[in-house]
């Protein structure tokens, strides 16, 4: 199956370990960055969402109105705008990107997150609200006669939109999370299904999560397998690991001295992917081939934070383990953006791209040769 590679679409330089240079959107540094995405053999990147960041979907028609290749993952949380408006802002976007838009739909795993944009609702709700919300704008993507919600959270009346996506029948859907209602929800809706990167064993168990939730939603199919990583390289594997202990000295430093206050919360997270890494990170420091956890432990286990540590070789061998177990988009974000992306495009992602190459070749081949041995 082909592999796909996702990156961050940031407005800013800054990241965990450095604080920015300019303003939360620097309309210059967002085409750099997409720009070097796009040069350097990366499929897509993400635009995301946070209560108080710059809203993505201008960014993210600015950059697709500006580059003709690079697709587009658009973060949106349900409870900052109604359906109705959305469905035809996704569609809008999509006729901008000429078909290069997925959106990634967000619950929410923070309370205290959520209630800064007026979100009152507990988690299980949000979770059954997402559900509720995608359902109606894969409908308005697809509907070309008006008709009405009555829903749980949404009621509306004789609703048509008179846009509509340039991908038929639609944009693809992305959605993530750890629990079991957002196994329920994504495994339903999604068509993308994204996770945090954990120990293999770990990451097979929640893609059998997946696989059974969208059994159990009446599925006949599965969603597609995402999983995020914080690749640290370098050109031997000492210099590597000697990065990776500068890397968490610098996170540390950076949340000792208060940087980006609004966006941590004091004491155990509330979603239960953030749970997860921090449980994984207590219970060890590396794991398999590549995969480190001490960058998840120093950001409090948020959001994508478990790191592969290597020579290039050695991190592009990690990531197709887990394109074995099933897993065909890698996400991929390092902590000096521009220069990662670069670096991450230059010298792992062909080297995965030729395995799985060659992976599919030999397993093409033994398909050709069963089917001749049958009929033998």
């Amino acid at each position: 199956m082909p592999v796909e590679f996702l990156g961050i679409a940031a407005t800013h330089d800054g990241s965990e370990t450095s604080q920015r240079s300019g303003a939360a959107f620097d309309k210059e540094y967002t085409l750099k960055l997409a720009r070097a995405h796009e040069e350097h053999g990366w499929d897509r990147v993400l635009f995301a969402y946070g209560s108080g960041s710059p809203d993505p979907a201008p960014a993210a028609a600015f950059i697709a109105s500006r580059l003709d290749r690079l697709q587009i993952l658009l973060a949106h949380r349900p409870n900052v705008s109604y359906p109705t408006f959305a469905a035809k802002t996704f569609a809008t976007l999509d006729q901008i990107s000429e078909g290069r838009l997925t959106v990634h739909f967000i619950t929410g795993g923070s309370d205290r997150e959520q209630r800064r944009e007026g979100d009152t609702l507990t988690k299980d709700q949000r979770y059954a609200r997402t559900r509720e919300y995608i359902e109606i704008v894969k409908r308005i993507w697809t509907t070309h006669e008006p008709f009405d919600h009555e829903g749980e959270h949404y009621q509306f009346h004789d609703f048509v939109s008179d846009v509509f996506p340039a991908q038929q029948p639609r944009p693809n859907v992305s959605f993530g999370g750890s629990s079991p209602a957002a196994y329920a929800a994504g495994g339903a809706e999604a068509d993308i299904y994204c996770l945090w990167g954990e120990p293999l064993h770990r990451t097979a168990e929640q893609i059998e999560a997946v696989k059974a939730a969208a059994a159990a939603g009446g599925r006949t199919d599965v969603p597609r397998i995402q999983v995020a990583f914080r690749p640290i390289i370098a050109p031997t594997e000492e210099l590597a690991w000697e990065k990776a202990h500068r890397t968490v000295d610098a996170i540390r430093a950076r949340r000792e001295a208060g940087a980006q206050p609004h966006r941590r919360v004091p004491g155990s997270p509330e979603n239960t992917g953030s749970q997860r890494l921090i449980a994984i990170a207590e219970a060890g420091e590396r794991y398999d081939r590549a995969l480190w956890t001490p960058t998840a432990a120093a950001t409090g286990g948020a959001g994508n934070s478990n790191a592969l540590v290597g020579t290039p070789e050695t991190v592009a061998q990690a990531l197709l383990d887990y394109y074995d177990l099933g897993v065909d988009i890698l996400s991929a974000r390092g902590y000096h953006l521009l220069d990662d992306a670069i670096d991450f495009g230059r010298y792992v992602i062909p080297i995965v791209r030729e395995e799985v190459a060659k992976r599919d070749a030999e397993r093409a081949a033994l398909g050709t040769n069963t089917l001749a041995a049958a009929g033998a």
